[in-house]
């Protein structure tokens, strides 16, 4: 169920004012329809991918096309202002984009309601766990109905059944809202999990090593975690990055 490319990167090269070259020939595309994690080294350049596409960095080399009016960003952080409830946090966005007040109340209170988050709506993010926080940063980017989502590794710093009830959230909203979806992971099985494709990047300058494309369904069942054909592709994925390493 895949449509137009919103995004692509062809032969893209990244090196910063100080030297430091940090992708080297990047072939990449997303398809409208597509979820495609990234996985690769610390440092092999997988944010910068991400701020490229976003528009936050421009690349040193190569070519770089965004099809989608409308992106969201979803950082490591949740990055919510702590004075701000949560509909004052989630309505922020749409807020910036001068949205009238009743449509952001409306477009907030929607993506709060698929995010599962009601009856929170007036809670500071102090009285939040860690994952409510990252339900609240991802309600927030929804709010702009985004055609390409960027994802930055958003559940790394949660606890592993946490990590997985907001993985499977993420899929029911990819399934539903059909955006295309960039995530940058260090996990290899949520990357399987989560995604229609897998790209591999090589330690830096970070390029593609190898690409998998994922055959399970979707709406993706959780038990497909515990199967013997997702346990043999997480492997084949695990391998391709150490030897990507090396």
């Amino acid at each position: 169920m895949t449509g137009a490319t919103l995004l692509d990167f062809s032969d893209v090269a990244m090196t910063f004012p100080n030297g430091t070259v940090a992708l080297h020939s990047v072939d990449l595309a997303v398809d409208r329809g597509e979820f495609v994690s990234v996985v690769g080294p610390s440092g092999c350049g997988k944010s910068t991918l991400l701020r490229i596409a976003s528009g936050l960095e421009a690349a040193s080399a190569g070519s770089v096309s965004v099809d989608a009016g409308r992106i969201g960003y979803v950082f490591q952080d949740a990055t919510l202002l702590p004075w701000r409830t949560v509909a004052d946090n989630v309505e922020l966005l749409a807020e910036l984009n001068r949205l009238p007040k009743a449509v952001r109340k409306a477009k907030a209170q929607e993506a709060i309601d698929l995010v599962g988050l009601t009856g929170f709506e007036k809670n500071l993010p102090k009285q939040l766990s860690g994952g409510m926080r990252m339900r609240a940063s991802l309600a927030r980017s929804l709010t702009l109905d985004p055609e390409l989502f960027l994802f930055d590794e958003p559940f790394g710093a949660l606890d592993e059944i946490t990590r997985e009830r907001l993985n499977d959230e993420l899929l029911r909203l990819f399934v539903k809202q059909r955006f295309a979806g960039l995530f940058i992971t260090h996990s290899v099985s949520e990357a399987v999990y989560l995604s229609t494709r897998v790209i591999v990047m090589s330690g830096r300058p970070g390029t593609v090593v190898r690409r998998f494309d994922v055959p399970f369904p979707m709406p993706r069942d959780p038990d497909i975690r515990f199967t013997p054909e997702f346990a043999e592709l997480v492997g084949e994925v695990s391998h391709a990055l150490r030897e990507g390493h090396k």
